[in-house]
Formats: C-alpha cells, sequence, structure tokens
C-alpha cells in the first residue's frame, strides 16, 4: 500500500469518504499528522489501520466518545468490550427478526393481529359473498377488540360463525354493505333496519347479558361506525324505535311502564 498516504488513499483503504476522516479528526479518534514539505498530510499504516477500527465500531453502533476509549483500552479491555458489543448487535439482530416476520406477515393481512379463529371467520365471510369492504371493516374492529379481550375472542368467534352460517344474515351483511353509501334520509333504511331488529331477536337473551365488551372500547368501535357511515346515526334512531340501543354492545331498549301502555 505504499509507505505513506494522502488523506484520500486513507479514507479509500479504510471504506470511508474524506470528509469522515476529517470528522474523526475533530473529534479526537485520529491523530492529525503533520504536513510534509509540499503541504500535504501523510498517514502511515498505523493510522489506517486505526481508521478502519474506528469504522468498524461506529458502524456497528458503538458512540463515538466510546469508541475513543476503546482505543486506547489495553488488549483484555478491548477484547472484553468487543464482547459486550457483540452482545448488543445479536440481540439488535433479534428485534430485526422479529420485525421482519411482522413485516411478512403483513402480506397475510388478517393474521397480522388476529388469531387464528378470527383469520377462520373472515374467510367465511368472504365464501359467503360477504363484500371485501365489509370484511376489511371487521377485521378491523376484530382487531381492536382482540387486542383488549384475547381470552374472549374464541367465544365471540364461535358465535359469529354460527351466524354467518344463516342465509339471513348473509343477506343481511349485503344489505349493510349498500347501506354504508346511502344518505340518513334514503327510504331503503327501515326495511333493513326491519330485517336488522327481527336478526337481533334471534340471539338468544343469555348473549346480550353475557356479552364482557368494556363500554369504552364499544363506544370506540360505535365512533367508527358512526364516523364512516352517513346514515349511520338514522339507523340508530330507527333500531331504537324497535327497541334496541347501541351498535356494538346492543341492548333491549328499557322502557317505562307508562311508555310500555303507551304502545300497547
Amino acid at each position: 500500500m505504499g509507505s505513506m498516504l494522502t488523506i484520500s488513499q486513507l479514507a479509500h483503504y479504510a471504506g470511508v469518504s474524506v470528509r469522515a476522516v476529517r470528522h474523526y479528526h475533530a473529534k479526537g479518534l485520529l491523530p492529525e499528522p503533520a504536513r510534509d514539505h509540499s503541504g500535504y498530510r501523510r498517514y502511515d499504516a498505523a493510522a489506517a489501520v486505526a481508521l478502519i477500527k474506528i469504522r468498524i465500531l461506529a458502524e456497528s453502533g458503538v458512540p463515538l466518545a466510546r469508541v475513543q476509549e476503546l482505543l486506547l483500552a489495553d488488549e483484555a479491555e478491548f477484547t472484553e468490550a468487543v464482547a459486550g458489543i457483540d452482545r448488543q448487535l445479536r440481540a439488535r439482530i433479534r428485534t430485526l427478526e422479529h420485525h421482519r416476520q411482522r413485516i411478512a406477515q403483513l402480506a397475510a393481512g388478517d393474521s397480522l393481529a388476529l388469531p387464528s379463529q378470527a383469520v377462520a371467520y373472515l374467510a367465511d365471510l368472504r365464501a359467503a359473498g360477504v363484500p371485501e369492504r365489509m370484511v376489511r371493516a371487521e377485521r378491523d374492529a376484530w382487531i381492536l377488540v382482540a387486542a383488549q379481550l384475547p381470552e374472549q375472542m374464541p367465544t365471540y368467534m364461535q358465535l359469529k360463525q354460527q351466524q354467518i352460517a344463516d342465509p339471513s344474515v348473509q343477506q343481511l351483511y349485503q344489505d349493510l354493505a349498500q347501506v354504508i353509501d346511502w344518505a340518513a334520509d334514503d327510504p331503503r333504511l327501515p326495511p333493513v333496519v326491519d330485517r336488522l331488529a327481527a336478526q337481533f331477536e334471534t340471539v338468544p337473551e343469555a348473549a346480550w347479558e353475557d356479552d364482557a365488551l368494556p363500554d369504552d372500547l364499544a363506544a370506540l368501535l360505535d365512533a367508527v361506525f358512526l364516523d364512516s357511515v352517513p346514515a349511520a346515526r338514522r339507523i340508530l334512531e330507527l333500531l331504537e324505535e324497535r327497541g334496541w340501543t347501541g351498535w356494538t354492545k346492543l341492548r333491549r331498549v328499557q322502557r317505562t311502564r307508562q311508555e310500555r301502555g303507551d304502545r300497547a
């Protein structure tokens, strides 16, 4: 490599830029040699070796202040420090591998943040001909539920898979997929809500009582419905007229005796 090197040659041999060499000079990591009679700084082989060490340590994530300490350490201290850096790098690699696996799961879509039962349920929705926009909406809702109530997911999914096997429920999904684009005053809304209310009546009373969905989570899911569907508030009003309140966490409307008498 020759007896003496210019700064450009030094940078080339060490695999860094000339700017990096000057930066290491400024930080005091690499001694700056005196200029020769021609006014150029000349570097020897020891400088190249030191610069390579600096580059490797810096690329490994070692702070520059720590790099300087390591360069001044004796062999035993340096070996121990390098072993520590190796452990840190291995930990970073494991973390990066985990991130790679999660990124790879993005390609799978549904399985990113959902248990297998929920993925199977979403597949059943698609098989039943439910429009993809409705499937995606359900997926996002169940992601929220699964994050908060993972232990309840098998029960929820068992109930949902039973429901989607019912042709009337499949028709409701088709109706709701159209309702998403309807205005609040669309005359087609009441018949759809009639079918919704009738479907709710088929669910055993105990299912409503056992619903463990927290009120705050239900409110969050309701907000998504209200913000994304123009007719959402009108749908809730029509449902309440038919004896149901809520959306994500449905309940029978509790009426006073006088109200029940007026309706009799």
